[in-house]
């Protein structure tokens, strides 16, 4: 579903005003032009984190100094609930959640369209999963990844998705990594005639 996101037009002097760089905007326009107002279910189960704005939108880059890498961040859209941390669009594109304690930066994925995938991965799985298993905490950090490939459309970097044939796997870090909390760290198995024509 996709609804009215402002466009950064209507920013776009304000924003200059406050000395956000040219290249900055025309990437948070870019960002708008292609996601702004899309709406996204979020999956059954999945963490806060893992599902992501309640919108795609873009609210006033910000500088942050504190964050790693340094450079210019940008809101990618509403909390659906009220979790202490926002969703960011980094410098290099990464898609992740800022915020906790330390007010850091943890990068879940390499782009929004990442995210994407791994939203729409979640839902098909749970169609077309004979079983699935939900490990947390020590169970989660347990399971045995090398023995999977990663799914190369998600491009997963705290939250990623993995494949071997009858499995996939998606590992939910992002929380646990922001808030040092290992026991967050969360794990679903979807066992079926999962091959990789399917994905």
């Amino acid at each position: 579903m996709w609804l009215d996101a402002p466009p950064v037009s209507q920013f776009r002097g304000a924003w200059q005003k406050a000395q956000v760089p040219d290249e900055v905007i025309d990437r948070a326009e870019a960002y708008r032009a292609r996601w702004g107002g899309l709406v996204l279910p979020s999956a059954p189960g999945i963490p806060e984190d893992a599902a992501g704005p309640r919108m795609l939108s873009v609210d006033t880059p910000e500088w942050e100094d504190t964050f790693a890498p340094k450079g210019w961040f940008f809101e990618a859209g509403p909390q659906r609930t009220a979790v202490p941390y926002s969703f960011l669009i980094g410098p290099d594109g990464t898609f992740g959640i800022a915020g906790g304690g330390d007010g850091q930066w943890i990068p879940l994925y390499y782009s929004i369209d990442g995210w994407v995938e791994a939203l729409a991965l979640a839902w098909a799985a749970m169609d077309i999963a004979d079983t699935v298993t939900r490990l947390t905490g020590s169970a989660a950090d347990q399971l045995d990844l090398n023995t999977m490939q990663p799914v190369a459309e998600v491009g997963g970097i705290t939250n990623g998705w993995w494949y071997r044939p009858g499995l996939l796997a998606a590992v939910y870090s992002g929380e646990s990594a922001l808030f040092a909390r290992p026991d967050y760290r969360t794990a679903y198995l979807y066992a079926g005639n999962i091959d990789e024509q399917w994905l």
